[in-house]
């Protein structure tokens, strides 16, 4: 990072990996890459603690691995031993959705979201990978069903507080929470909705479409999740979820990001539905709430606003540190539009990218 860098963007697509960078302005971007060039890179996660930027893959052609290079991306490595599944379970991987590093306590701890919905982890910097075994012995595991886009682990949270709290998050089989560093796990859906075919409000255990989680790094107890049937708030850590999708206009989107200061203060972009991708009447827009989810505020503002027919991947949105907190939104056909002003208005990235599967921030 040079010194007038401010901030990163770790943009991970259909067809390899790139970076953008600018300085706190965030005006002028530099772009870097494609590395990886020609792989599905779903997710992209920079660790501070060790310098290695990793970027999880999931291709028909290259295989599903997590690839690291200790030079920001100009050169990569490919471990001996990636995540795979024990013999016995008898499954076979298919994709990395997410990769996740640990805390500054835990020097050396990196987690890795799979599908078929699977934890895995590594206490090597990811050079070797271990399954987690009692995530796939809980009870209701022969029950867990694929969404559309597969049975997939994506969302991995570590309580920055409580180094034995940390939550996943599959589609579709809902949210589940440990207490224990991962010796046991618990479902935490209490409160979400699963009435996929029916008008009439239905809950269960577990089965939920969760389609992102995230959690305020400063405020454990509070999380957010934006799922197949809404958008909800948690502020128990995950014991319950109250539904705050009235005043959106409609319940279905896939990513979520919270704003890095401020708890309360979250963004979504909602689209029509499971069948029809994109925001209602191709009217791009973002929506803001600064109260938790209590009122929502549509953000327009150099946005498309005739014939978007745009959809965001659940790794799509992402904020940064700096102040005010920019907003980054990254769509299925390339593009990616980011504010400078905490959402207020929104600008083009220069460049057009291949369809855009997840944005992340170093900052």
């Amino acid at each position: 990072m040079s010194p007038t860098t401010a901030v990163q963007l770790l943009i991970g697509t259909k067809k390899g990996a790139f970076v953008a960078e600018s300085d706190a302005s965030r005006r002028r971007w530099r772009i870097r890459g494609p590395y990886l060039g020609g792989h599905q890179v779903m997710h992209m996660a920079f660790d501070p603690r060790s310098g290695i930027l990793f970027a999880a893959s999931g291709d028909p052609w290259f295989g599903s691995r997590i690839y690291r290079s200790w030079d920001f991306g100009h050169t990569w490595d490919e471990p001996a031993h990636g995540p795979a599944f024990p013999a016995d379970v008898g499954r076979t991987l298919e994709k990395v959705w997410h990769v996740q590093p640990g805390r500054p306590q835990e020097p050396g701890v990196v987690y890795a979201g799979a599908e078929p919905a699977a934890l895995f982890k590594s206490t090597d910097d990811g050079a070797s990978w271990q399954f987690v075994e009692a995530l796939e012995q809980h009870p209701s595991r022969d029950r867990w069903e694929p969404s559309a886009g597969g049975l997939c682990l994506h969302s991995i949270i570590l309580d920055s507080q409580d180094l034995d709290r940390l939550y996943v998050a599959i589609s579709a089989a809902g949210v589940f929470r440990s207490h224990d560093g991962g010796r046991t796990w618990l479902a935490a859906n209490t409160g979400l909705r699963t009435n996929f075919e029916s008008p009439e409000p239905s809950y269960a255990e577990f089965g939920q479409c969760v389609h992102k989680v995230v959690q305020h790094p400063e405020h454990p107890d509070r999380l957010y999740q934006q799922s197949h049937l809404g958008v909800y708030r948690s502020d128990d850590r995950a014991e319950s979820w109250t539904e705050v999708t009235a005043g959106l206009p409609s319940d279905w989107g896939h990513p979520m990001a919270v704003h890095p200061h401020e708890p309360d203060t979250i963004y979504v972009y909602p689209c029509i539905s499971q069948m029809e991708h994109w925001p209602v009447d191709g009217q791009m827009a973002v929506y803001r709430s600064r109260d938790a989810g209590a009122r929502w505020e549509k953000l327009t503002i150099g946005l498309p606003q005739r014939n978007a027919y745009l959809n965001a991947m659940r790794e799509g949105m992402a904020t940064d540190q700096l102040g005010p907190a920019g907003v980054y939104l990254g769509t299925n056909t390339g593009q990616l539009y980011y504010s400078a002003d905490a959402g207020d208005s929104w600008r083009l990235l220069p460049g057009l990218f291949p369809p855009i599967l997840s944005v992340g921030v170093i900052s």
